[in-house]
């Protein structure tokens, strides 16, 4: 049976819908400033539409991008996870944004927390466990949370710390601090839970690693990438 496609009660073009969400959440721009740029290529939609769009097919398009690297990913020897956290203010209120990613830079799971104890450290790993499998090393910072979330996990503490090996995860943070101060930061716990999902797999999905390449092969990767997101629910 065919899964029913996520436009079908849509008048407007799934081009333009997949258009909007990509710069609103790839591009650390305000809802008014995709406005501008759709009416610039003739596309008369409101900010409240493209709003609209971002939560109703945001996290339909990562949920795909996501279970397609997953498939990919499982098959392949998990090397090293980097984790870190990071300090997040919602209304006035400190959160912490717990990240994993791996040793290639791809961001594997974001998860938000009030606290920044074991029980949280323990929900996140878990999560990102039963996901991704388990790889060979850890490498984290000195904080304590993590080796009793392993411990409870019956898993070997073989933790790599230090000042300059977790600079993949704190690096992973920098598009979302950027997009933050686009949105002028969150409201709610489970905006910025939802928005962190949807955002780490598109920066995924296009992370093309440009200082890596050549000008050839970045093209090349970028036109891939660009033609995957076309087909992302297509009917």
């Amino acid at each position: 049976m065919t899964k029913p496609s996520p436009f079908r009660c849509f008048k407007t073009s799934p081009e333009i819908i997949r258009l909007a969400v990509m710069l609103y959440v790839r591009y650390p721009l305000s809802l008014r400033n995709v406005e501008d740029l759709l009416h610039e290529r003739g596309i008369d939609v409101s900010h409240e539409t493209v709003r609209f769009w971002w939560n109703r097919f945001g996290p339909v398009f990562a949920a795909e991008i996501r279970r397609k690297r997953v498939e990919e990913m499982r098959s392949l020897p998990h090397w090293r996870w980097h984790l870190d956290e990071v300090f997040v203010k919602i209304n006035g209120v400190t959160h912490y944004l717990w990240r994993a990613v791996d040793h290639e830079g791809e961001v594997l799971e974001a998860y938000v927390s009030e606290k920044r104890d074991r029980k949280a450290a323990l929900k996140f790993l878990r999560k990102t466990l039963q996901r991704h499998g388990n790889p060979h090393v850890f490498v984290t910072d000195k904080l304590r949370s993590y080796g009793a979330a392993l411990k409870d996990l019956g898993m070997p503490d073989d933790r790599e710390t230090g000042r300059w090996l977790n600079n993949r995860a704190e690096n992973s943070h920098r598009p979302f601090r950027r997009r933050e101060r686009a949105m002028l930061r969150f409201r709610r716990m489970g905006s910025l839970q939802k928005f962190v999902a949807v955002h780490s797999s598109i920066h995924n999905h296009f992370n093309l690693e440009r200082g890596l390449s050549t000008g050839d092969n970045f093209k090349a990767s970028r036109t891939a990438a660009l033609a995957g997101w076309r087909q992302l629910c297509a009917a």
